[in-house]
């Protein structure tokens, strides 16, 4: 294994604390990064602008007197396949990096950033992941409960920021309709371990951030220390299985 990781899907209920755990890998200088959590230089790939876009997109059309292609007037979606879209966005934005510079992952750690609710929401996103994403992937799930999930989701709302990574929220509705219900326990047991993904076994290892780690920085850092040194455990395990 390479001293860094090449992807990481950090995944979550909303609001679980993924983009304060984007935030504060953004503040480590690069070597002190590296170092501490194996990601040295990384890009994001978060399908929150892609979920933003549709909305604009939609409210374009309206505004033209023309039928909204993904969403109500209120904002719901007009098809589940919409969440698998978002998904083969992010393989789409992955391919091109890969694409574009052959020797990207050994430069550049990819974090796949994305919320799901449903009976079989996680599950349904994961089969759809490419394979160039799933034979190199770690997941980090930040776990914490519905009720914190909405708690959360309250406080970081800003109306001024809405479509920002760190301050877009949902209103209660939409919570209730699209986030209460969550398989991520039907998937996985433990804190760490294996998932089967379309013939990949898939590391894993849980972010437990309840009661709140990612509003304390003084904390926060040793917590990542500890969740991607159980992750790469996973992966070198992985690793030796494979040769």
């Amino acid at each position: 294994m390479q001293d860094t990781f090449e992807v990481i899907v950090l995944i979550g209920r909303p609001a679980a604390g993924k983009s304060e755990v984007i935030d504060y890998l953004k503040k480590l200088d690069v070597e002190t990064r590296k170092k501490r959590l194996g990601i040295g230089a990384f890009e994001e790939i978060d399908d929150f602008p892609f979920v933003w876009e549709t909305f604009e997109i939609d409210d374009i059309l309206s505004k033209h007197g023309k039928e909204r292609a993904f969403t109500t007037p209120d904002y719901y979606f007009k098809d589940h396949f919409v969440w698998n879209l978002f998904i083969e966005r992010i393989n789409l934005e992955f391919a091109k990096k890969l694409a574009r510079d052959p020797d990207y992952l050994k430069k550049t750690t990819a974090i796949v950033e994305f919320a799901r609710g449903g009976e079989n929401a996680f599950k349904e996103a994961f089969d759809l992941l490419s394979d160039e994403i799933l034979e190199r992937a770690g997941i980090v799930y930040i776990k914490v409960s519905y009720e914190e999930s909405c708690r959360k989701n309250r406080r970081r709302f800003d109306p001024k920021q809405a479509d920002s990574i760190l301050y877009h929220s949902l209103p209660d509705d939409k919570m209730e309709f699209y986030y209460r219900e969550n398989d991520w326990d039907k998937l996985a047991k433990g804190d760490d371990g294996h998932i089967s993904i379309k013939g990949h076994s898939v590391p894993f290892s849980i972010f437990h951030n309840e009661p709140e780690v990612t509003d304390k920085p003084e904390e926060l850092g040793a917590a990542l220390e500890d969740v991607f040194a159980r992750l790469r455990k996973r992966m070198q395990e992985k690793a030796k299985a494979q040769t």
